[in-house]
């Protein structure tokens, strides 16, 4: 039986691809109910696999598997007046609603939030686009369509992000509709709570732009205070060593120990207590002007070591990783400890399939 800290909160789920359902997801896994209403096209994401190998069915694959666990769903045609009143009869007994529609696109359908809202005073409601709702401030781009590797341009992950010779990369996970969706939890979350005393919902508006800008913070008060514009460093940070990503001899490690202490304990494991006690190294502001010094003096200790050797010496002492690869983190003792890996029925599959599992952990519910 769910006993989640969200049990009792009811959810209607408008949202579709990964920013919006990645935080219903995360309303659904802390215990609320939350139904998902997708036309009768179905969700995009349905169709974007990948699929087990002896599912023939395709009725959804992984994408969606992994972002719309453990939420009830219903098909609704909103343009027909039967669907619309379906869904006004969903939305009058919710505690939340939530979309990532367009701008405007609920507007012409008559669903717009104040229109809601008169039937259900307490109705919180939150969206999710690209360069927000006009209600919190009309963006230039406000009509424009957007997917994380756009707003990853867009908001400064990519300006910052690249080779050392400036040509941008774009991080792997979509941070750019995970981050938003995140935050679109707090919102509803934030908002349910206030609802409590008030009685009142409101209007919760998550851009995907501000999101990520304020995900990339660093790049701001960077600029303020020295007038420097961040670039791509490569692996490099421009206020922090060591921060660095190192060879060994069957992959590549992290270290970071910016801490002075920390460094000095670093040289002691690797056998170089003379750097330790080397003015010229002695504070990160230092270390940082002399960092391809830095980088050299440990990649020449983790370059003839393989990554477990590097961890058994390192690991407790100071902050160390090795880069691991999917099959890697999911053998990861810390993983199965933690129950980040969950083991789902799929149809079509007479095998279960795993997906991420859930961070927040709470001691009661």
């Amino acid at each position: 039986m769910n006993n989640g800290p969200l049990t009792g909160v009811r959810v209607v789920d408008l949202t579709h691809a990964l920013a919006g359902p990645y935080g219903t997801m995360l309303l659904a896994d802390l215990g609320a109910d939350v139904v998902k209403v997708e036309a009768p096209a179905g969700d995009m994401s349905r169709r974007a696999g990948p699929y087990p190998p002896e599912d023939t069915t395709h009725v959804f694959g992984g994408y969606f598997q992994s972002i719309n666990r453990g939420k009830r769903s219903i098909v609704l045609d909103l343009k027909t007046p039967e669907g619309i009143s379906t869904f006004r009869e969903l939305v009058r007994d919710a505690d939340v609603l939530v979309e990532n529609f367009s701008v405007g696109v609920m507007e012409r359908l008559g669903l717009a939030y104040e229109s809601l809202a008169i039937d259900n005073p307490r109705l919180v409601y939150a969206a999710v686009r690209g360069f927000g709702d006009p209600r919190s401030g009309e963006s230039p781009y406000a009509a424009w369509p957007a997917f994380d590797l756009v707003v990853q341009a867009m908001a400064g992950i990519m300006g910052i992000t690249g080779t050392e010779d400036g040509r941008p990369i774009k991080v792997g996970p979509g941070v750019g509709d995970i981050f938003p969706g995140t935050l679109l939890a707090l919102g509803v979350v934030s908002a349910l709570y206030e609802a409590r005393g008030s009685g009142r919902g409101q209007f919760v508006d998550i851009a995907m732009y501000d999101a990520v800008l304020s995900l990339c913070e660093r790049i701001v008060y960077q600029h303020s205070y020295t007038g420097a514009v961040p670039v791509p460093e490569g692996n490099k940070h421009p206020l922090l060593s060591p921060f660095d990503v190192l060879p060994a001899t069957d992959g590549w490690v992290t270290i970071a120990a910016p801490n002075d202490s920390r460094w000095r304990r670093l040289c002691e494991l690797i056998g170089r207590p003379d750097l330790g006690a080397d003015p010229d190294f002695a504070t990160n502001v230092r270390r940082v002007e002399r960092r391809d010094d830095v980088f050299d003096a440990l990649a020449a200790w983790t370059s003839c070591r393989s990554k477990a050797e590097i961890l058994q010496c390192l690991g407790g002492s100071v902050p160390v990783g090795a880069v691991r690869d999917a099959a890697e983190i999911m053998a990861d003792p810390h993983v199965a400890s933690r129950d980040m890996l969950i083991e789902l029925e799929h149809p079509g599959a007479t095998n279960s399939v795993v997906v991420a599992g859930q961070p927040l952990k709470f001691s009661r519910t």
